[in-house]
């Protein structure tokens, strides 16, 4: 075993994130405001998902054609591919009002019981990060979404007494980027649940042209094209692209964006032709200059990149691992072939032999 493999298993991320990377897919307050103006109203503005789209569309259709509130819905996938804009959209497809919170801030079923209490009927009550919700407020969200209603507890010890609170028929809507983390009775009591998958280059630029309408922002194809293909298939990191390229045309091309100005322009904010940023290449560089493609322990290889090891293998690796440029391995972190030819080495004779054996290559 390798020693620096070692460590407790946490279910959340414990060490520091990255705030200030272009590419993460986390939504910051820049985003939050942005999205707003960029969000699509209905399923058919909706670019991507298809799957989803047409399964969810028919949820939607059915219940408006019986007069009943839609099922409680689940979304899951990584960050930044369009959940919370699909849950705004059941709301507006259902003509209903939406109620938004999140997982964290539920920490105590009487947090639970009083938004639910105050939600009027046929609201959508979306629930972002759904995982990470207490477990008593878990287990009354089960009656919740089964029978609509709860059981308040009055008083404490031998005389407290639950009260039943009938609640008004709704639709919650969850998401989550780590379903495997939700208890099966929970995930069993959603009617649809979806699966977000990332998005393919040619989707990307159709949300690249819409968002550069709505932002008044000229971009010819092959511009969409280079920016999209650096956007790690996520719609998020794709408009934040966008963004920065748009205040480098302004400033350096008179607003007018091409494939040379957002080569141009993303060079500067270091993100490179697959999308990889500074501390992705970073780990690669460590990995395949200090360590001869490895193997290589986590801890050694945070230490040889300056970051903490949760840094690495939740910020980092995921992206990397996705692409086939890092894999994991029981003896620790190994590069691929593709990973020596995107930094432009040759991999050393003495690790050649090793890397056949790992990937037939």
């Amino acid at each position: 075993m390798n020693w620096d493999e070692t460590g407790p298993e946490t279910d959340e991320p414990t060490g520091p994130v990255l705030d200030d990377r272009l590419v993460d897919a986390d939504a910051d307050g820049e985003d939050t405001a942005v999205e707003a103006a960029l969000r699509p109203k209905d399923l058919d503005e909706f670019v991507g998902q298809e799957k989803v789209r047409e399964q969810l569309d028919l949820v939607l259709k059915a219940a408006r054609a019986r007069g009943a509130t839609a099922d409680h819905v689940l979304l899951s996938g990584a960050p930044g591919l369009g959940k919370t804009t699909l849950s705004m959209i059941i709301a507006a497809e259902m003509n209903a009002p939406i109620r938004i919170t999140s997982g964290p801030a539920i920490q105590h079923a009487g947090d639970l019981a009083a938004i639910l209490s105050s939600l009027q009927e046929g609201e959508v009550l979306f629930l972002d990060e759904i995982h990470r919700m207490s477990r008593p407020a878990e287990e009354m969200l089960y009656m919740a979404m089964e029978d609509f209603r709860v059981d308040v507890i009055v008083g404490k010890g031998p005389g407290a007494t639950a009260i039943p609170l009938e609640l008004p028929p709704f639709t919650l809507v969850g998401a989550t980027t780590r379903a495997g983390l939700l208890p099966p009775p929970l995930r069993d009591r959603f009617g649809f649940t979806g699966h977000m998958e990332f998005y393919a280059p040619a989707e990307l630029e159709r949300v690249i042209h819409r968002s550069a309408r709505l932002l008044d922002v000229g971009i010819d194809v092959e511009g969409a094209a280079e920016i999209a293909g650096r956007s790690r298939g996520t719609p998020r990191i794709a408009n934040r692209l966008l963004r920065r390229v748009r205040d480098y045309a302004q400033v350096k091309a008179e607003g007018a964006i091409d494939r040379e100005i957002a080569a141009a322009a993303l060079k500067v904010y270091e993100v490179d032709a697959r999308g990889l940023d500074r501390l992705d290449r970073a780990v690669l560089g460590a990995l395949l200059k200090l360590f001869g493609g490895g193997p290589v322990g986590l801890s050694t290889l945070a230490v040889a990149v300056g970051e903490e090891r949760e840094t690495v293998e939740e910020v980092a690796e995921p992206f990397l691992v996705r692409e086939g440029l890092l894999a994991r391995t029981p003896r620790g972190r190994v590069a691929t072939p593709a990973a020596w030819a995107h930094l432009g080495l040759v991999p050393p004779q003495h690790g050649a032999k090793g890397q056949q054996g790992l990937f037939g290559a």
